[in-house]
């Protein structure tokens, strides 16, 4: 039986599932606000980014992904001259969030995928149990 800082498959996919699912809203949060437009470089939306360590189980030799926290994005608002917009500056600017849809995309994708697999590993290894007390 797994002790309390022993992994057992079960904890490992709960922590990762858990990184997954930060990754996604982290991802969903940033294409929701892709395109936002902002009177300052300040006020301008900045995207999330999770931060993940990694923890080891010297017992069972696996790893888990863990989330740290999230932080947002040091990337500087894009900058677009439009003197009609009604949040524009003295200068007639406006800030757009600098965020790249398609890379959010691509990390949904990813983060989409890998906690695919996750359920899917946690299923098979259900099936897995339940062959073994059939066995007995």
């Amino acid at each position: 039986m797994a002790g309390p800082a022993q992994l057992s498959l079960f904890s490992l996919a709960q922590r990762s599932l858990s990184a997954q699912l930060v990754r996604m809203n982290a991802a969903a949060s940033n294409l929701a606000n892709a395109g936002t437009v902002s009177g300052s470089d300040a006020s301008a939306y900045k995207p999330l980014r999770p931060v993940f360590q990694t923890t080891l189980d010297q017992t069972t030799g696996l790893a888990a992904a863990e989330v740290r926290g999230v932080v947002r994005s040091t990337a500087a608002a894009i900058r677009q001259h439009e003197p009609d917009h009604p949040l524009a500056d003295a200068n007639g600017d406006v800030w757009t969030a600098p965020v790249d849809e398609n890379a959010e995309m691509v990390e949904m994708l990813d983060s989409s995928r890998q906690y695919q697999n996750l359920v899917e590993a946690l299923s098979t290894a259900k099936q897995l149990m339940l062959e073994t007390m059939r066995m007995k």
